[in-house]
């Protein structure tokens, strides 16, 4: 990225949702396709960016969502299989296993003066991002729903709640949260992004290792692999720490107390449909922040391993 295209990304939009957004999301699937989706019925332009025949999908018949927080409704979304032109907003939501080759899909140039917001599983994706698209364009950002593609086009919203934490200047970000907010979209801004991402990554490690590596709910692995839960809560909470951000293991196990007993996380779902792992972005990546921090994590390892 050139040197002025670096300094247009230090000043972050301004305008708010006083007009239209033109927004660019890399992965239309649960997550994504309900956010453009929201954008799109909020009167902002979304262009999807994907595969031929899902593009192709999506400009005919656009978008159809249903859920108990949104209602039912169907969004008209632009799609393309890469960006053509400039954007205000460029969501991220493909899974980390593809990520590398979807990136192919979004030309920095077509970034360079908006903002790049990565909502993907995990703590590494955004030194990668920022490596492709340059440090002040991207806004770190988890996102807390359930939302499933069940077909091309087609999204199942099932939690109550739609949330999304940035991590940057509340200066910078305060445009962007107030279009997200326009389209329905709880959204919080933190200037300390460790504490960010590692607020959602805490609680996902331990939930996608365990459902997946035995094969169990989340109400069967807090009653039958409690102990190992709380370890591995522990583990993952002394990791956070180590990073620089706080955790509290107690909060997270009553997270998983209160959570519904049916619940399954996203990597037992991929592991149940023969799908690749994100094994690596979060036990992977659980286990390198804790070998660079000196941080023994001996039930994580071994998670990993059996997966592996």
């Amino acid at each position: 990225m050139s040197p002025a295209a670096r300094e247009a990304c230090r000043t972050v939009l301004d305008p708010g949702a006083s007009r239209p957004w033109t927004v660019a999301v890399l992965g239309p699937g649960g997550v994504g396709g309900l956010l453009a989706a929201l954008l799109s019925r909020a009167g902002h332009r979304v262009i999807c960016l994907a595969g031929e025949t899902t593009a192709d999908d999506l400009r005919r018949d656009g978008i159809r969502v249903r859920s108990a927080q949104f209602g039912e409704f169907t969004a008209h979304v632009e799609a393309d299989t890469e960006l053509r032109e400039p954007v205000d907003l460029c969501l991220v939501t493909v899974k980390h296993t593809h990520l590398a080759a979807a990136l192919e899909r979004v030309p920095p140039a077509m970034t360079a003066n908006g903002v790049v917001v990565p909502l993907l599983n995990g703590i590494e994706h955004p030194a990668e991002l920022r490596r492709r698209f340059g440090a002040q364009c991207v806004a770190a950002g988890v996102v807390r729903v359930e939302s499933t593609r069940v077909a091309p086009g087609s999204v199942e919203h099932g939690s109550p709640f739609t949330d999304i934490d940035l991590a940057g200047p509340p200066d910078r970000l305060a445009a962007l949260a107030d279009v997200l907010g326009s389209a329905g979209v709880k959204t919080r801004v933190s200037e300390d992004e460790p504490a960010v991402l590692w607020a959602k990554f805490a609680f996902l490690a331990p939930f996608a290792l365990l459902t997946t590596r035995y094969e169990l709910t989340i109400g069967e692995v807090r009653t039958e692999r409690r102990e190992e839960l709380t370890a591995l809560v522990e583990e993952a909470a002394a990791v956070a720490r180590a990073c620089g951000a706080p955790a509290d293991p107690a909060r997270t196990l009553a997270q998983y107390d209160a959570f519904p007993a049916e619940a399954k996380s996203s990597m037992q779902r991929d592991a149940e449909a023969g799908r690749p792992l994100e094994l690596d972005a979060i036990g992977g990546a659980l286990l390198r922040s804790a070998a660079r921090h000196g941080v023994p994590v001996p039930l994580a390892t071994r998670l990993v391993g059996e997966l592996t």
